[in-house]
């Protein structure tokens, strides 16, 4: 079998950028969800996250690279949600999302190159402005767009984490490898 290759093409610096991941952090509204804020008569939220992103997100951690979540909102949907893909480093409530950031690479031993963030709005921007990678989504705000070293092709919560994924995966060389599981049935997905 041919190798496997992503749909998208990346530029070269692109690639470059990606090869330096080793950990790759989402905001939720707006990235993992479309950014549409659901609330029941009672003051229950809801939110819409897609299968494929969390596919993506479960191939991105068997290929090595550590996930997390980092997210101005407090919600027990996105605790569910991080447990379901077992993401162990999550941080809600952070009206200031750069401290967290900086934490977690610190506890990671980390630097910021070893870094992705995908954010879509203003709030994203200082720690946008300061990761290896820093990626929106195309419904981001403008001036998220502008600093952003790359918008993904699908929009927040309807495929952008599994784009982000799968840009880590190819230029690490490790998307083949995990894709051959559902061609061997060796599927640990």
């Amino acid at each position: 079998m041919n190798k496997l290759i992503p749909e998208i093409s990346y530029s070269e610096e692109i690639l470059d950028r990606a090869r330096k991941i080793r950990l790759v952090l989402f905001d939720v509204d707006g990235v993992l969800t479309d950014g549409r804020l659901f609330f029941s008569d009672n003051g229950e939220e809801g939110k819409s996250f897609h299968a494929r992103d969390g596919l993506g997100i479960n191939l991105l951690q068997q290929s090595g690279i550590a996930v997390g979540i980092i997210t101005a909102r407090q919600s027990n949907l996105v605790a569910h949600r991080a447990r379901d893909l077992k993401i162990e480093h999550i941080f809600q409530g952070r009206n200031e999302k750069f401290p967290a950031y900086r934490e977690l690479c610190e506890t990671l031993g980390l630097n910021a190159d070893q870094v992705a963030f995908v954010g879509d709005d203003v709030v994203d921007l200082p720690i946008m402005l300061d990761v290896g990678l820093a990626v929106t989504v195309p419904q981001g705000h403008q001036i998220v767009k502008q600093h952003a070293h790359w918008t993904t092709i699908n929009e927040g919560g309807n495929g952008a984490a599994r784009d982000v994924c799968e840009l880590v995966m190819h230029s690490q060389d490790t998307y083949d490898t995990v894709m051959q599981q559902f061609f061997t049935g060796n599927t640990s997905a």
